[in-house]
């Protein structure tokens, strides 16, 4: 597996920690009405999921408590996508758990190599409190000495171009190396770009390498 000094996070394929099921029923039982959201995991010091933040600003209790085996660090916060069944205004109880990885922006100088991959890109979306850009991926992955892939992914910061009516745009680029991970199958992942609170944007232009070529999406915060 090739080590990569310009990466930001890694992408490992199985991440999805069953806290209570991993099915849930289709009809009026249990887990009919779980919700699925991207969130801000709290975590204490005994490296368990105590609350979360929606990007709406809606925060939950996890009753009970749930941990997970990427969770490695105490008293800090993850980027998790969280399947959940509401327990009242302000609890809720964990159904899934699945580890997110968060980039932020480096400028393309200062990266030793950027890798642009192509990628599936299922959606990509503005935070509704306009902390992140949220993609869905679609990687080809396949198992590598028995066991899942792993791809790296990273954000390149072109520039932040000031424009003729004195708005400012940032111009990323997103990199993903396949590295030696063959193309057997396809598997949906989520990545969370978190946008720079040191300056004021109006607008990130943001350039994917796909399958069929690179493509431009356009957010506004």
């Amino acid at each position: 597996m090739k080590k990569m000094l310009w990466y930001v996070a890694m992408l490992w394929l199985s991440v999805f920690t069953a806290c209570t099921t991993d099915a849930y029923d289709k009809g009026e039982g249990k887990y009919s009405l779980m919700q699925a959201e991207l969130v801000d995991l709290t975590v204490n010091s005994q490296k368990e999921a105590t609350n979360f933040l929606t990007d709406d600003g809606n925060r939950y209790i996890l009753t009970p408590a749930v941990s997970a085996s990427w969770i490695q660090k105490a008293d800090t916060t993850y980027r998790a996508v969280l399947y959940f069944n509401t327990l009242s205004d302000a609890s809720a109880e964990a159904v899934s758990l699945g580890f997110v990885p968060t980039l932020r922006a480096r400028e393309h100088w200062k990266l030793e190599k950027q890798p642009e991959d192509p990628i599936g890109v299922e959606s990509a979306w503005l935070s509704h409190n306009g902390k992140y850009i949220n993609l869905g991926l679609l990687l080809k992955t396949g198992q590598v000495d028995g066991e899942d892939g792993v791809h790296s992914v990273g954000l390149a910061q072109d520039t932040i171009r000031l424009n003729a009516d004195q708005t400012r745009t940032a111009c990323f680029r997103f990199l993903h190396d396949q590295a030696d991970v063959p193309e057997y199958y396809t598997s949906r992942r989520y990545v969370s770009i978190l946008l720079p609170d040191t300056v004021q944007l109006d607008s990130i232009r943001l350039t994917l390498p796909t399958y069929n070529g690179k493509i431009e999406r356009v957010f506004l915060p």
